[in-house]
């Protein structure tokens, strides 16, 4: 890899500021002075700008614990994003793995591994999210035939996939939908004539929100947290 391309990749400079760094003599490789933006590095090379090492910045997959009033995007005038939570070098390269809503809480993904993202969201692999709902009218044992047989939304062409609802209170249910329409469980309750007052995102796919991580919390996902996303 080039000295300017690795300079890039590690620190978020472009081009021409990793060139003007590497001429002003603030760039070393293995302990030497390199002033060649077309300087070949190699992954056993040692690389400081300005005294600190660089190190290239891999794929990588956190877990966030969304709190309400945050918006799913890299930037937004009017609300915070979820980037902001995140103290992370290069957090502009991240992108959430699906959204959930301004008023939305719970499990959210984040990655810079489009690959990975587009396998968790495509149609075609139908990776279950569950969500925790609490609603303004009480929820009728009914509904539970009505979600597993297919709501028709305002708009739509097509009923929604079976879901699975389970009644937990009167105004308080568990719902595990299999595709990711706009605004989707917010609309299958008002196709039914009730409205979500809260809604807050509990499991995707095999992995559950942990207990111990606080609203506006995040880590790194495990290996085993990333099969059970997959399996």
């Amino acid at each position: 890899m080039r000295l300017d391309k690795f300079i890039c990749d590690c620190t978020g400079l472009t081009r021409s500021q990793a060139g003007k760094n590497i001429r002003q003599g603030l760039v070393t490789v293995n302990g030497e002075v390199v002033k060649q933006a077309a300087r070949q590095v190699l992954a056993a090379d040692s690389v400081t700008l300005d005294d600190q090492p660089l190190q290239l910045i891999g794929l990588r997959y956190f877990l966030l614990h969304k709190p309400a009033g945050y918006i799913c995007a890299n930037d937004d005038p009017e609300h915070p994003t979820v980037f902001t939570l995140l103290d992370e070098p290069l957090v502009e390269r991240l992108h959430s793995v699906g959204r959930l809503d301004l008023d939305t809480t719970g499990l959210l993904l984040l990655t810079d591994d489009g690959q990975w993202s587009h396998r968790l969201t495509a149609p075609k692999h139908h990776v279950p999210k569950t969500y925790r709902v609490w609603t303004a009218d009480p929820i009728p044992t009914e509904a539970i035939a009505q979600f597993a047989a297919g709501i028709m939304l305002r708009n739509e062409k097509d009923a929604t996939k079976p879901a699975e609802l389970v009644i937990v209170a009167e105004c308080e249910a568990l719902l595990t939908i299999h595709e990711g329409r706009y605004h989707q469980v917010k609309r299958m309750f008002a196709a039914l004539g009730n409205k979500v007052e809260q809604l807050h995102r509990e499991q995707i796919g095999g992995l559950a929100l942990p207990d111990d991580l606080a609203e506006g919390e995040y880590r790194l996902l495990t290996e085993m947290e990333l099969q059970l996303l997959l399996s």
